[in-house]
């Protein structure tokens, strides 16, 4: 029996996923709470192996939460529900640990399957999210620039300045004036901001 528990502040919402899961074979709910902070406080009597996590949530969020959740109990799976649909809430939360990915009119079928497959080592989300994360890890197919070039750019986007790559590229700083230069010429660009903006636009970094 695979324990639950759930992270919504609307009281409604709360006691729709609460009796969804308890009608699912193999689940139940072992806690339920409006709040990251009173989860938090249970978490370790609670021992769930599933958490459903609202993001919007009172005070400390849900991927915040998610955060520490995963400091207390690194297998816990952590599927976030929420009603955005919007790539930014997509990489935080998996980026915080999150395996899955639901919106709140999700059926009682979705929640089941998202259940079941978070079990399997699936990571489940809509159709429309898995579409973003896919394109946004997607490169050009066919980038101008090496890859030396692009680690090279990739490093001055973060706001290293051209010693600070030299050193982190154990190579000297006239070789990096050599690559910006190149990367400069194949970019059709005169500066480093006008770069980094034509190289995010082509996908290359």
């Amino acid at each position: 029996m695979k324990r639950v528990i759930i992270i919504e502040d609307n009281e409604t919402l709360n006691d729709i996923f609460s009796r969804t899961v308890n009608d699912i074979d193999g689940f139940k709910v072992c806690g339920s709470y409006l709040n990251a902070e009173d989860a938090l406080t249970n978490i370790k009597n609670n021992k769930p192996d599933i958490v459903l996590m609202d993001i919007e949530l009172p005070n400390m969020n849900g991927i915040e939460a998610t955060k520490e959740i995963k400091k207390i109990r690194p297998k816990t799976l952590i599927i976030m529900v929420t009603v955005f649909e919007h790539s930014k809430y997509v990489f935080d939360a998996l980026c915080a640990g999150a395996c899955g990915y639901l919106t709140k009119n999700a059926t009682g079928t979705k929640i089941e399957f998202a259940l079941k497959e978070a079990v399997d080592g699936g990571a489940p989300m809509s159709i429309q999210i898995a579409k973003m994360v896919v394109d946004s890890f997607r490169k050009a197919p066919t980038s101008v620039l090496t890859d030396r070039e692009t680690e090279v750019l990739t490093l001055l986007a973060k706001g290293n300045s051209y010693k600070g790559v030299a050193q982190k590229m154990k190579i000297s700083p006239n070789t990096i004036k050599y690559h910006v230069k190149n990367i400069y010429d194949k970019l059709e660009v005169h500066d480093r901001e006008s770069a980094i903006e034509e190289a995010n636009n082509r996908n290359i970094i």
